[in-house]
């Protein structure tokens, strides 16, 4: 395999190394046993936190939030119009309207002063508390008035157009369900009984490293031999799209000391990930440091794109390691890292939208390795969108991925593929 980098070894990488070229990725795992290993170590975060309501979307409650209220608190009109007794209206027909008497009109935020009686009624506007002897509502298409006689058109029974108290919410009602995911109807079940913050589960929080001497952040002046840091900007956005809270901790030079250092730095997060120093090269180090700090679970997996990847244990945290190649590193990000996070975020699993189309051309593959392809959705058809592993535009431009079973080494043009939609 080639090197992942493009920058050479320097001569006291050398020395510690004392004189290895490159190691090649020995036994690799199937992405199965690569997933099964990550799910292991993902253990769902226990801190809990007190969060305001509107920044409690997408979280995980940590407690039953029980109502102290009737929803509604009082029965309410559920229309405008008038609150009427509904016997009063039974009569009622097209040609024949029951006539009552307007003693009071009432707007959502009023109070009624007047009982509704034989024969009377109260003008009421949509959310209106019920005055005391009405128990329907009629719309006001269904009336007309003149001055304070309504003549009602259509009869109503009982109930009708009234949102009864507690109707919607009990009092003593559990509204959310500690280890429910927060969307927004949930937030407006929360926000209806009078909550204004809520008690959740924390985020996990994502370490994010990147190594490599050539590599700069966005904004600076960039000169040959350099590239800017794709991946740590990719790799963020997933862990938050996932749940997480990224923390980008930088650029790790390449030497022993400073790798040593920033995973020890690191281990303070739920997780570590990081791009690059996972491949064969003489500078990719991780290895050695990840065997001398803690635990190397595996070191390369049967996939394409994405086969240099690591995972290790130090402090007790996953180590996870991706290759530098940005294709290949935001692929494994979607294939690994996120069931592995919405796990520890306590999310269910990413939904899948899925779509079946035929193939534009024919794709050859590599017997014993799962393949994922990038595709366009064109003209009703699946389009190879994959460049090389050093293009994000592989993945930027492209609508979807195809899986092609580590057992195929060739699929048609024409043959329908089963394309996940990113």
């Amino acid at each position: 395999m080639t090197r992942k980098r493009h920058g050479g070894a320097h001569d006291h990488d050398e020395r510690e190394h004392h004189g290895r070229g490159m190691r090649p990725l020995k036994a690799l795992v199937s992405l199965d046993d690569a997933l099964r290993m990550l799910m292991e170590l993902a253990t769902p975060i226990e801190r809990r936190e007190g969060v305001p309501l509107l920044d409690a979307l997408h979280c995980v409650s940590s407690m039953d939030i029980v109502s102290d209220i009737d929803v509604p608190l009082v029965d309410r009109a559920a229309m405008d119009g008038y609150a009427v007794r509904a016997p009063d209206t039974f009569r009622a027909g097209k040609f024949d309207p029951a006539e009552l008497r307007r003693i009071e009109t009432l707007y959502a935020d009023g109070v009624p002063r007047k009982a509704v009686t034989k024969g009377t009624c109260v003008e009421v506007a949509t959310g209106a508390t019920l005055s005391n002897g009405a128990d329907a509502v009629v719309m006001v298409e269904d009336t007309e008035r003149d001055g304070d006689v309504v003549r009602v058109y259509t009869p109503v029974h009982p109930g009708e157009n009234v949102s009864r108290q507690g109707e919607d919410i009990r009092k003593g009602e559990v509204v959310v369900h500690a280890g429910e995911f927060l969307t927004p109807a949930k937030i407006g079940a929360i926000a209806a009984v009078g909550e204004k913050d809520v008690e959740v589960y924390a985020k996990p929080r994502v370490a994010i490293l990147t190594t490599g001497d050539e590599v700069i952040p966005p904004g600076e002046k960039i000169r040959p031999g350099q590239v800017y840091d794709i991946n740590a900007h990719t790799m963020a956005s997933v862990v938050r799209e996932a749940g997480g809270e990224p923390a980008i901790l930088g650029r790790v030079p390449d030497r022993l000391e400073n790798l040593r250092a920033a995973i020890k730095r690191a281990t303070r997060y739920d997780l570590v990930v990081f791009s690059g120093g996972s491949s064969v090269g003489e500078k990719d180090m991780i290895i050695d440091v990840l065997q001398e700090m803690g635990t190397l679970k595996f070191h390369g997996v049967a996939v394409k794109p994405g086969k240099p990847t690591v995972l290790g244990v130090v402090n007790g945290k996953a180590v996870l390691g991706m290759p530098g190649y940005p294709t290949s590193c935001l692929s494994n990000c979607y294939m690994m890292l996120v069931p592995m996070l919405r796990t520890m975020a306590r999310l269910p699993p990413a939904p899948e939208k899925v779509v079946e189309l035929p193939l534009s051309k024919r794709l050859v593959s590599t017997i014993g390795r799962v393949e994922f392809h990038t595709v366009r959705v064109e003209d009703g058809t699946a389009v190879p969108a994959y460049k090389e592993s050093g293009a994000i535009t592989s993945m930027a431009h492209a609508d979807g991925y195809i899986e092609i079973p580590a057992n195929v080494d060739l699929i048609e043009r024409g043959e329908k593929v089963r394309v996940v939609l990113f």
